[in-house]
């Protein structure tokens, strides 16, 4: 049978002593927690008190000059935090829906900068009073976020999620940017004719430690261009293919870019491929559009945002010379 204080225990805690928690614990005061709060100093400490009391912990050493966390409250400081964070957010969309129509998908980083933003504008000529919600993460499937409506993802087709639709392939081909471009046209910098000219250049790799980055690396590449012992000048290593790509852009080496996502800036001429076609190599990797939320036909919203993204993936797709898509 449990005792008083085993069953105080297991009782839902205060919100109003979490938040005052959080706010104490951030600031390391509790005058300054009581401003923020609009509260009064002697009530902050109370709920304090209150929160400790139901724990069976002390969560500060109360000084003479400062605040302090004590072990137990740094760890539920790590859980508090981003629950409320995520509570606030979810209350702001809830108030704003009301008034508003939205559409929240996820992709990761490197696709919301390099392909989606860029076209995004035009979507939003179209539809002036529709929001976007973008959350960038390289999770595959936020599937805790009841939130989003959709996914945009890069994997193999066994790891893609019953009823994903494939947009277009994954295609990798050699890139410098316009400057270093020049810079060889005039016999400024190393030439570039041939996959083995890279031994005297800069080759710009994305690691990130994931087995598709390993997929997507220049050894990947120089090993299927019958290359696999060339050693490049230099390597400079970034953790995600948009900053492969500024770097390209600035000149920096040449980098091995994933095509559907740069094409645009091929046609406009601030990158070019020194290879030609010669220089693409096919991947096991596509990307995919996952439905997360309710179906399309029940939401006009979200009925309008899946066609413009599956009519942008098509010139995408038609473009580089993928497959294309098909249903799963």
């Amino acid at each position: 049978m449990n005792t008083p204080l085993s069953g105080a225990r297991q009782r839902p805690l205060s919100l109003d002593g979490l938040r005052s928690f959080e706010a104490v614990a951030r600031l390391l005061s509790f005058s300054a927690a009581a401003e923020e709060m609009h509260l009064t100093q002697p009530a902050i400490s109370r709920q304090i008190k209150g929160l400790e009391q139901e724990l069976g912990a002390s969560l500060f050493n109360r000084g003479t000059r400062k605040v302090e966390l004590t072990a137990a409250g740094h760890a539920l400081l790590r859980s508090v935090a981003p629950l409320l964070t995520r509570l606030d957010t979810s209350v702001r969309q809830i108030r704003m829906a009301r008034s508003r129509t939205q559409v929240s998908l996820t992709t990761f980083p490197s696709f919301a900068s390099l392909w989606l933003m860029p076209r995004l504008v035009n979507f939003e000529r179209q539809h002036p009073k529709l929001d976007i919600r973008i959350s960038a993460t390289d999770r595959l499937v936020e599937v805790d976020d009841a939130e989003l409506d959709l996914a945009l993802r890069s994997c193999m087709p066994d790891k893609a999620p019953g009823g994903a639709i494939r947009l277009f392939d994954e295609v990798l081909t050699p890139v410098v940017g316009a400057r270093l471009a020049d810079a060889i046209a005039r016999g400024e910098a190393p030439p570039l004719r041939t996959p083995a000219d890279m031994s005297e250049h800069t080759l710009l790799e994305m690691d990130d430690g994931t087995a598709q980055a390993t997929a997507m690396a220049w050894p990947t590449w120089l090993e299927a261009k019958g290359l696999g012992r060339l050693q490049p000048r230099r390597w400079i290593s970034v953790n995600f293919t948009h900053q492969q790509m500024q770097a390209a852009l600035a000149g920096q080496g040449v980098a091995l870019a994933r095509l559907p996502m740069v094409h645009d800036a091929l046609a406009r001429g601030e990158i070019v491929e020194p290879f030609g076609e010669s220089g693409r190599l096919g991947s096991p990797y596509s990307y995919w559009l996952i439905p997360l939320g309710a179906n399309p036909a029940e939401r006009p919203e979200l009925q309008a945002f899946t066609a413009w993204l599956l009519a942008q993936s098509k010139e995408t797709c038609d473009a580089v010379g993928c497959s294309g898509r098909d249903l799963r």
